[in-house]
């Protein structure tokens, strides 16, 4: 692990990374559920990363990367692959910055994600589902454009900069004894990570996962990386496995990873909308779906839950197909 802790960013670079993209990024507030919390027997705390301007806490990594750019860098702009929040929030970021921005996303990635992209000047250029025909596209259009390439969670700017929502999030609260929220390539998990082994220890970091793509649970309970090269969830912001950087927070600093089936997911996502009033994405429910399933576990605790993303396809609810 010495030869991966040089690449390995620090509370300092979380500390940087808030300050340069406070400009560009919002606060989003801290919401709670009676209901929600009589349900679940413990006092949660959710912070609504889906009030983002592109709908997802990734404009927080994106934009850190974006405007660390050297002018000469951010000439080329930035290339990236992405199931599709990523891809949107880089977007973003390259467009208030004025340079060009390619993404790789899935031919089945969720059309509301890729309107999102094009909205914000992303040029989109189409691969399989899968983590193989990812990379290999990924690496044509990277060779084609010369942008900087900004991975969606396995790079030390992208960490940095999702760390800084939980420096938020406990600034809004009193504490918390846990904190949770999905894991996929685990770059919001090492975000908070980075950020909570230093300025809150004593708090549990928990990761949820869905049943049909759990390499990650797999992986913590192997003690080594597993990764699936094609899952099928719902939770289609999760599809991607662990890699070197995101490992090391996982593996270091990360106290259980929970797992929730389909319809635990969709039953989720279906109590939050109703009891919190707000849009989430599948994704997004998989901490609850967990809280529920495994209440015990939680009962009695002040929780924190990232609710990560909200950009859903209105015409295709998961509860009506």
């Amino acid at each position: 692990m010495k030869d991966l802790q040089m690449y390995i960013p620090t509370y300092e670079d979380m500390l940087a990374a808030h300050e340069r993209i406070k400009p560009h990024i919002r606060r989003p507030p801290v919401r709670v559920s009676h209901y929600l919390n009589e349900l679940t027997g413990a006092d949660l705390y959710f912070k609504c990363e889906n009030f983002q301007e592109p709908g997802a806490f990734k404009v927080r990594g994106a934009t850190n990367a974006v405007f660390g750019l050297s002018d000469e860098q951010a000439a080329k702009g930035v290339a990236t692959h992405s199931s599709g929040n990523h891809a949107s929030c880089l977007s973003y970021a390259a467009m208030l910055r004025g340079i060009p921005c390619n993404v790789v996303m899935p031919k089945t990635a969720p059309q509301a994600k890729k309107d999102t992209v094009r909205r914000y000047g992303g040029v989109i250029t189409e691969c399989e589902p899968s983590t193989t025909s990812r990379e290999e596209t990924f690496a044509r259009v990277e060779a084609e454009t010369g942008g900087d390439f900004v991975h969606p969670y396995n790079d030390p700017r992208v960490i940095a900069g999702q760390g800084t929502c939980s420096k938020e999030f406990f600034e809004q609260t009193d504490g918390m004894d846990m904190v949770v929220a999905p894991i996929g390539g685990g770059g919001m998990i090492s975000g908070t990570c980075l950020t909570l082994a230093t300025l809150a220890p004593e708090c549990q970091v928990i990761a949820a996962e869905p049943e049909q793509a759990d390499d990650a649970y797999r992986s913590f309970k192997a003690g080594h990386i597993i990764a699936d090269d094609a899952p099928k969830t719902i939770a289609d912001g999760l599809l991607v496995p662990l890699k070197e950087r995101t490992w090391y927070f996982v593996s270091n600093h990360v106290s259980e990873i929970y797992t929730a089936s389909e319809q635990e997911i969709i039953d989720a996502m279906k109590l939050t909308w109703k009891h919190l009033r707000i849009v989430m994405e599948p994704s997004s429910a998989v901490p609850l779906a967990c809280i529920l399933k495994n209440a015990q576990a939680f009962k009695g605790k002040r929780v924190g839950i990232i609710i990560t993303g909200g950009n859903v396809d209105l015409d295709r609810l998961p509860w009506t197909l």
